[in-house]
């Protein structure tokens, strides 16, 4: 059989021993989706390679087509996040739950995500500048992500009948805010504030963002979570380690 070669710029979402000096790697293509690959001594101290495949990086690669995996022929670094993110534990955290729930909403290989691709790469460079809170990068990227996927939460009408209006009932397995007839027992009902910040999240009002209380924004990042499993029927390990407590460094206000 006639191996192919051929190339994409990529989102390294993860990285896996493969025996003594390589890795396989967990890719998301501009093109090509979700892929993984073999990198052969990408280990080894005199690797060619180096730090161009570690998790997070934005890299242009050229790969050998394989049944199961490909081959890693060619790496050029464009925009490498690994180290900065790395050195910081909350958006390494971050980065993890962002990586992770890409790998996770795309079902199938080699199926393009153009959105995913884009917002995957946006977070990621967005952490790394460092210029937003750790957490509302990660919201916003779910949030967003879910919608690329058909998954996002209803936030201005019932998420049962359709009917538009200010709810603030919020049922997770209804598929978001739900109106008083469809509203079902254990629904949870969140500060109005909460369900503000999701819509400024969802639509890029980071004005808005910037300026709720920590307690919100626990709040919400609990509703968005829930949600994302639900509906994505599978567990983000990832999202169980981001750190919510702001560092005293962390940016709260534009």
């Amino acid at each position: 059989m006639h191996r192919k070669l051929f190339r994409d710029d990529v989102v390294v979402l993860r990285t896996h021993k493969l025996g003594e000096a390589d890795h396989i790697v967990s890719l998301l293509g501009r093109r090509t989706g979700r892929m993984r690959a073999v990198a052969k001594g990408v280990r080894r101290t005199s690797s060619k390679f180096g730090a161009r495949l570690a998790p997070f990086g934005h890299v242009d690669l050229q790969l050998l087509e394989g049944r199961n995996l490909h081959t890693v022929t060619q790496a050029v670094g464009i925009e490498l996040y690994g180290r900065v993110l790395m050195s910081d534990y909350q958006r390494y955290t971050v980065a993890c739950a962002i990586s992770e729930t890409a790998d996770k909403l795309i079902p199938e290989e080699h199926e393009p995500s153009l959105d995913i691709f884009q917002l995957t790469l946006g977070a990621l460079h967005a952490l790394a500048r460092k210029t937003r809170p750790a957490t509302l990068i990660l919201d916003a990227y779910l949030l967003r992500s879910m919608r690329a996927a058909g998954l996002q939460p209803a936030l201005d009408s019932c998420a049962s009948c359709g009917s538009h209006g200010d709810f603030r009932a919020f049922s997770v397995a209804a598929g978001g805010t739900v109106c008083r007839t469809c509203r079902p027992p254990g629904a949870a009902h969140p500060a109005p504030t909460a369900l503000t910040l999701m819509r400024a999240l969802m639509t890029g009002d980071w004005d808005t963002a910037l300026g709720s209380p920590q307690s919100t924004r626990n709040e919400t990042s609990g509703l968005v979570s829930a949600h994302l499993q639900w509906h994505m029927e599978r567990s983000v390990r990832s999202l169980s380690y981001v750190q919510r407590t702001p560092r005293r460094n962390e940016m709260e206000k534009p």
